[in-house]
């Protein structure tokens, strides 16, 4: 969901999750994350390039630090990153 959206839709997430989740509850996303500010793979270039251009303009592979940052100043900590196949990640914050 985080890259196939406007950026907006980060902060708006984050904030949802906060106030939804319990105490200890998970938030899990999946897909691709740029780190620190690179691409982590040729695919992940081509994926991003296609969304932009096919899909939406701001749509795109985003900074795995700027979803980390929003979510941390959520209430939501950082857990767990698990490497999956095609180049994504699943991330899991828990709400403090």
């Amino acid at each position: 969901m985080i890259h196939a959206s406007v950026p907006e839709t980060l902060p708006a997430l984050m904030r949802g999750a906060a106030r939804g989740l319990a105490i200890g509850a998970p938030l899990v996303t999946y897909g691709p994350y740029r780190i620190g500010g690179e691409q982590t793979s040729e695919s992940n270039v081509e994926f991003d390039a296609w969304l932009k251009r096919e899909r939406n303009p701001s749509w795109g592979v985003r900074d795995l630090e700027t979803v980390v940052a929003e979510a941390e100043a959520n209430g939501l900590r950082p857990d767990q990153r698990i490497a999956m196949p095609s180049n994504n990640f699943t991330l899991v914050f828990r709400r403090c």
